[in-house]
C-alpha cells in the first residue's frame, strides 16, 4: 500500500477513472450488439439508426482514448461493411 500522499491520491483518481472507461466500453459494447441484432433481423432503417449511434459512441471514446483512435476506426469501418452488404 502506499504511504505517500501523492501515490494516494494517484490511486484514488485511477480507481475512478477505470470506472469511467468501464462505463464508456460496455456502452460501446451495447451499441454494437444492437446494431448486429438490426443487421441480422435485415432491417435496413433499423441497422442505419443504430448504426448512427454506435459511431457516434466509438468517436467519443477514442476522443476521450478509451480506445485507440484506429480500433475505433477499424470497428467503425466493419460495421459499416457490413451495412452496405445489408443493401
Amino acid at each position: 500500500m502506499a504511504n505517500i500522499k501523492s501515490a494516494k491520491k494517484r490511486i484514488h483518481v485511477i480507481a475512478k477513472k477505470s470506472m469511467i472507461n468501464k462505463g464508456r466500453k460496455t456502452a460501446l459494447k451495447t451499441a454494437e450488439k444492437k446494431f448486429l441484432e438490426a443487421i441480422e433481423a435485415g432491417d435496413k432503417a433499423l441497422a442505419t439508426e443504430r448504426f448512427q449511434l454506435a459511431e457516434k459512441k466509438f468517436a467519443q471514446a477514442a476522443a476521450n482514448n478509451t480506445v485507440h483512435k484506429n480500433a475505433a476506426a477499424r470497428k467503425v469501418s466493419n460495421m459499416a461493411k457490413k451495412l452496405n452488404t445489408l443493401a
